[in-house]
């Protein structure tokens, strides 16, 4: 049997750790700054790293963001996933998304509906959080497909995960708007009930 060779897995959990330090820094500059005001610099000085060192993890700042996006997707799959498959799908969409570590750190709601602006307002990074969600639906098919009793690369079960994951993009961007009185778990669960996916 061969023996797998390369770097220790805590090597990997370092890269990580670092982009998310990164993801962190560029998060709270551009939401108290806004993206164009923003520079690599800022960012790189926020995270208490080298330009050399953001460069070599992110090839611009557009892709400062990316750990966030992607972490959100894995996170919300594998949250999904443990939930029993017998249990409505809202509320486990709705447990889910209590649980993200990513939704507890929208503690300052201010913030929180900055950043989401930039995240949906500026074309580069808004191309990145649809690739995300894009690859979340590819993730959440197979485990949507016991709760449907369906093929997971049936059109039905890619559709149903089309629909929540545009359900959550569309409350959160909604969530972001002055005004708005609502939260987001609250905003999610009015978008699962208009387009039914509660009654699953």
């Amino acid at each position: 049997m061969a023996v797998r060779r390369g770097r220790p897995s805590f090597s990997e959990d370092r890269r990580q750790a670092t982009r998310m330090v990164i993801a962190e820094a560029a998060a709270t500059l551009f939401s108290d700054r806004g993206y164009e005001a923003t520079t690599v610099e800022d960012i790189a000085a926020a995270a208490g790293i080298s330009l050399r060192t953001f460069y070599r993890y992110c090839p611009a700042k557009e892709d400062a963001l990316t750990p966030v996006f992607t972490a959100g997707v894995s996170g919300l799959a594998d949250r999904l996933a443990a939930r029993p498959v017998d249990e409505p799908l809202a509320e486990a969409v709705g447990a889910a998304l209590a649980d993200a570590p990513s939704l507890h750190r929208l503690a300052d709601a201010d913030r929180a509906r900055r950043l989401l602006r930039v995240m949906g307002s500026v074309p580069a990074v808004r191309t990145r959080w649809l690739a995300a969600g894009r690859e979340l639906q590819d993730r959440l098919a197979p485990v949507l497909a016991p709760r449907t009793d369906g093929d997971p690369d049936s059109m039905e079960t890619r559709l149903l995960a089309a629909a929540l994951i545009d359900a959550i993009t569309v409350a959160m961007e909604c969530w972001a708007r002055e005004g708005e009185p609502e939260g987001v778990l609250e905003l999610t669960a009015r978008a699962l009930r208009y387009l039914r996916i509660d009654n699953r």
